[in-house]
């Protein structure tokens, strides 16, 4: 009676449950890598991206105190011929190169087209854009003689170079006295340098123009 009853009961003999315990163990090791490798790719883009934008922040300019403007012709019918102002890095960060531009030789206050500067200088306002002007710097207090800005150095720009000697136009040779920047007429200036954010200075000549202006 024993066999005829349980002669076809089947069983799961060992060795089958030994394959189905590696099959999951083996799934499960899948799963876990793969996982373990999306977290790591993640962390490693995210990283990418933390110390990109740190580098980012430590190579922008900063400005250090006013901008001065300063005459062409005086009133109020004035207009401004040359603006300076100070710059420095951020966080003590990286060193950028501050060549200046050649001049060109119509004096016309444009970089010449075989400038090798790095730091390019636009002027825009509601009636025009001028790309790429004239500059000279000069190296304010602690520095190592050299045109890179460093940690700890500070640079007074001045855009319009009347320099003897030096040449290069000023700011109304450069608007090529169409439109020049007269009284309570905003401005822009944009720094783009080779690396990091742009800088733009936006300010507005009082009613009055005179020989030197802190523009606010």
């Amino acid at each position: 009676m024993y066999n005829k009853y349980f002669r076809k009961e089947k069983g799961i003999t060992g060795l089958e449950t030994a394959i189905i315990l590696i099959a999951f163990i083996v799934v499960a090791a899948v799963f876990a890598y793969t996982a373990l490798s999306a977290g790591l790719f993640s962390t490693q883009k995210a990283q990418e991206a933390v110390y990109a934008g740190l580098k980012e922040a430590r190579s922008t300019l900063e400005l250090k105190g006013s901008i001065i403007a300063t005459a062409g012709a005086l009133g109020a019918n004035g207009n401004v011929k040359q603006i300076s102002f100070v710059v420095s890095d951020v966080l003590g960060g990286e060193a950028m190169d501050f060549t200046p531009p050649t001049a060109s030789a119509l004096n016309n206050g444009i970089s010449a087209n075989t400038s090798k500067n790095k730091v390019i200088i636009n002027y825009i306002d509601k009636n025009q854009t001028v790309t790429n002007l004239f500059w000279t710097y000069a190296a304010l207090g602690t520095t190592n003689g050299n045109d890179i800005l460093e940690a700890g150095e500070k640079f007074q720009i001045t855009i319009g170079n009347n320099v003897t000697g030096v040449g290069g136009g000023n700011l109304l040779d450069a608007l090529q006295l169409a439109y020049p920047l007269s009284i309570n007429q905003t401005f822009t200036l944009q720094l783009i340098t080779a690396t990091g954010a742009v800088l733009i200075i936006e300010r507005t000549t009082p009613p009055y123009i005179d020989t030197k202006m802190d523009l606010h």
